[in-house]
């Protein structure tokens, strides 16, 4: 139990005690005076708060001796309340204040980070996906439960993603990547030409909801833009067709022991001591046990299962494909940043 959890248990029983305390006394006085339930209501208000009206009714030597142990309790329970209850608030403000300070703080120490707009179920599972790979992020989310619900999990703002000034809270300059995984495909063109305007070297990555906002989001400046919808029906689909290749696709991620992982490396991170003219002379395979399955041009142009003497470029790229314990070898052969290592 954190600090909050405690002093929020502990405004519960305070209410709890003063309900209670307000319960006693209309019950005791319906019995011993015979009053009726709002007449002992009024009665057990005005004795708690002792603000000094006049009874109702006759008072009897029982309504006296009652009376007086309710101004007893209410005195001690209501100081109690008080002081739970102005306790409970200004500590909530204080955690809340202290976590957005330690967040933006952590924030400000961030290069070449990913900032990832909205947090629903697109959002969370790219921020599953960037963990696996220990990638930071920073994530912008407007619903303040959810924000509260996980900023001690990961670097969570509270804010609209349309807004410049929260973008600039999260980092966009010295981001490296955004991900914007809004509802809505006009807020995701707002925020994909508000990044665009921020930082020109921005790779953006937006969600799209069909092929005309699609479009419209790469005129605006996204780099890439992914259908959710298209993906999900395109793999079912290929579950019916091809379920076993499929399933074997599935396999490769970056989640459980036993998973085949894939990876990818940048020419430029390659140290100079490793000969890499060629795919034989780098000599992935017997280096690492990982096969290169895929090299990435310059020019931008892809090429499947290169043969071993393509000659590897400056600002090119290669395709790993290792199981778990091969990738975490190449990374330490290699000290990449960024690959998974179970």
């Amino acid at each position: 139990m954190n600090v909050f959890d405690f002093f929020r248990s502990k405004f519960i029983i305070a209410v709890g005690l003063l309900l209670g305390l307000l319960l006693l006394g209309v019950v005791g006085y319906r019995i011993l005076g015979d009053y009726s339930w709002l007449d002992g209501l009024y009665m057990t208000i005005i004795t708690v708060t002792t603000v000094g009206f006049r009874e109702v009714g006759m008072v009897d030597d029982n309504i006296k001796i009652f009376t007086i142990i309710l101004i007893i309790c209410g005195i001690f329970i209501g100081a109690y309340a008080i002081s739970v209850i102005t306790e409970y608030i200004f500590t909530k403000n204080s955690l809340d204040h202290f976590k957005s300070r330690r967040t933006m703080n952590s924030i400000k120490k961030l290069e070449n980070h990913i900032v990832i707009c909205g947090f629903g179920r697109n959002g969370r599972q790219a921020a599953k996906k960037l963990e696996a790979y220990r990638r930071k992020f920073v994530v912008i989310e407007k619903e303040k439960e959810e924000v509260e619900k996980y900023q001690d999990k990961c670097l969570i703002l509270e804010g609209n993603a349309n807004d410049d000034e929260v973008l600039l809270q999260a980092g966009i300059e010295r981001a490296s990547c955004l991900i914007t995984a809004l509802p809505n495909d006009a807020d995701n063109l707002f925020v994909v030409l508000s990044a665009r305007q921020l930082n020109k070297k921005l790779y953006i990555i937006s969600r799209a909801s069909d092929e005309s906002a699609q479009k419209k989001i790469k005129m605006a400046g996204a780099n890439s833009t992914i259908m959710p919808d298209k993906i999900g029906g395109d793999h079912m689909a290929s579950l019916v067709v091809v379920p076993d290749l499929i399933e074997f696709m599935d396999q490769l991620s970056v989640e459980g022991d036993n998973s085949i992982n894939l990876e990818e490396i940048s020419y430029n991170d390659i140290p100079e001591e490793f000969p890499h003219a060629t795919l034989i002379e780098l000599d992935l395979r017997r280096k690492t046990g990982c096969t290169v399955i895929g090299y990435k041009s310059p020019e931008g142009q892809y090429i499947v299962n290169p043969e071993g003497d393509m000659e590897l470029k400056p600002n090119s790229k290669l395709m790993v494909l290792g199981r778990p314990e091969q990738i975490h070898k190449l990374n330490q052969l290699f000290k990449l940043e960024g690959v998974h290592v179970h």
